[in-house]
């Protein structure tokens, strides 16, 4: 049994390894790579932006029977005045009380990677923007699930259809400030197949996702600063 449990510690570790060298590369892909380009070219290279979501940790607040945590931040590059490359950042904390009892307890860290294109034809020096994109996202976390007697690490990845828009309110030198807002329409990967649920499917409510359905919606607002 020991063994066992050694053999499941070493595995969680991993897989949270595993997961922050998929990050740190992420963001090394959104910042080297296009600072090389503005070296050599400033009609590719247009901007840098950090943004960060106001809206999520007041939505998730007012999901019943929840009492969540939830953070989040993007990052993109501004490529050729249209195409955005775009990391997004964040972590969950919640869980759910069931009458005096905790009945579902999870935690952990996700993150998206994808691209946003502006369909629109216009001055290649105007800073608003509509955005149309795709992301794939996934989630590492540890959970506690009092309702089948089951915790340990769960891993999930899911896919992304985003629209939004961007507006510049103000722009001191070169930094700007920037509001806007994302819709997405998800769609979860790992499902349960012909009823046999996936490794450690018990995780009920995933990271950057939502409760564990097939599909799911979700909204940001943002602010964000572009330099």
């Amino acid at each position: 049994m020991k063994k066992r449990v050694k053999n499941k510690d070493r595995f969680a570790e991993r897989i949270k390894t595993y997961y922050y060298r998929l990050v740190v590369a992420g963001l090394l892909s959104l910042f080297l790579i296009p600072c090389s380009f503005a070296a050599s070219n400033d009609s590719i290279y247009n901007g840098t932006q950090i943004k960060l979501d106001i809206l999520s940790p007041v939505m998730v607040a007012g999901i019943n029977h929840w009492k969540i945590q939830h953070y989040e931040m993007a990052t993109n590059v501004r490529l050729a005045n249209r195409f955005y490359p775009t990391l997004e950042l964040g972590y969950t904390g919640g869980k759910m009380a069931k009458g005096d009892s905790i009945s579902y307890r999870g935690q952990g860290g996700f993150f998206r990677v994808g691209a946003d294109i502006n369909p629109l034809k216009k001055h290649p020096e105007s800073p608003h923007a509509l955005l149309v994109g795709l992301r794939i996202g996934t989630a590492v976390q540890q959970f506690e699930n009092g309702l089948n007697l089951r915790n340990g690490i769960a891993a999930d990845c899911w896919g992304e259809i985003v629209l939004g828009c961007q507006v510049e309110m103000a722009k001191v030198g070169k930094t700007a400030f920037y509001m806007g807002w994302m819709g997405r329409f998800k769609f979860l990967f790992t499902r349960e197949t012909e009823g046999i649920p996936a490794v450690d499917m018990t995780a009920i409510y995933i990271p950057g996702y939502g409760k564990r359905d097939n599909i799911a919606w979700g909204a940001n607002y943002y602010l964000g600063w572009r330099f």
